[in-house]
């Protein structure tokens, strides 16, 4: 359930390489229970921003509270606090999935109890004797989520989740978001895909060029561009989020 308490606060955020501005003065806030997106085209500085509130990465100026601890004084706690989503890079291919559940909680220090209960949860309980990269598309990712969860965090955080799978693949994964938010977890996600975060977010907000250009509900922000006298050249369809990005940002996502 979405609570009005801010959980993660973003106070004049800059992050600079050199000439290059990734991350140019933004300020947002999420708020405890909810799924926020953050979307914009590559190179807009989302995965810069995330990597920063994820304590990966030191800002060059500004701050950045993680449920009430200040992200550069309190990194360790802001750890124990959440979790990221690993991409194929972050799994030992010599290790089952069994091992591999024993091995992140070994790293978390936390008891786990019997691993085939935990991928029972995501539909992989046969496949607990099967290693990482025999895994089809959807069950890694299905998987991911598990070792994200292996702590507890009471905050996720999903970049580009469902990039590369195929069309029932990334709608069963919204289901085991969905499950995951409904346990009462604050969700940061990021994707190129308009209609995951129309189904999937409570607000969004749209970057572009290092900057944050709208935030909003998809449905206010919709309903902000109808109000433009905005038009689909196809009357038959409604207005989408992904026309709301076209509009703000004048540009298409890639196609997968």
């Amino acid at each position: 359930m979405k609570g009005t308490r801010t959980i993660i606060q973003v106070e004049n955020l800059t992050k600079n390489y050199e000439d290059l501005v990734a991350v140019d003065n933004i300020s947002f806030e999420v708020r405890e229970g909810e799924v926020f997106g953050l979307l914009g085209p590559n190179g807009a500085g989302k995965t810069t921003t995330l990597e920063i509130i994820e304590t990966l990465r030191k800002p060059t100026s500004g701050k950045v509270i993680v449920d009430g601890l200040d992200i550069e004084h309190d990194s360790w706690k802001v750890k124990s606090s959440i979790g990221v989503q690993l991409q194929d890079s972050g799994f030992y291919p010599d290790l089952t999935l069994v091992e591999l559940l024993k091995m992140f909680a070994g790293l978390y220090q936390v008891e786990i109890g019997d691993p085939i209960e935990i991928l029972k949860k995501f539909s992989l309980e046969e496949k607990n004797k099967s290693y990482w990269q025999k895994l089809s598309g959807g069950q890694r990712q299905r998987f991911s989520l598990a070792t994200t969860l292996i702590h507890n965090p009471k905050i996720i955080f999903l970049d580009e989740p469902t990039t590369g799978l195929d069309p029932q693949a990334r709608v069963n994964l919204w289901e085991e978001i969905r499950k995951i938010h409904a346990e009462g977890r604050t969700i940061i996600l990021t994707t190129h895909y308009m209609q995951e975060a129309e189904e999937l977010c409570d607000r969004v907000a749209i970057m572009d060029q290092g900057k944050i250009i709208e935030i909003g509900t998809p449905h206010d922000l919709i309903e902000e561009l109808l109000a433009t006298g905005f038009k689909r050249k196809r009357e038959v369809k409604k207005a989408t989020l992904e026309d709301v990005f076209l509009q703000l940002t004048g540009k298409h996502l890639r196609e997968e």
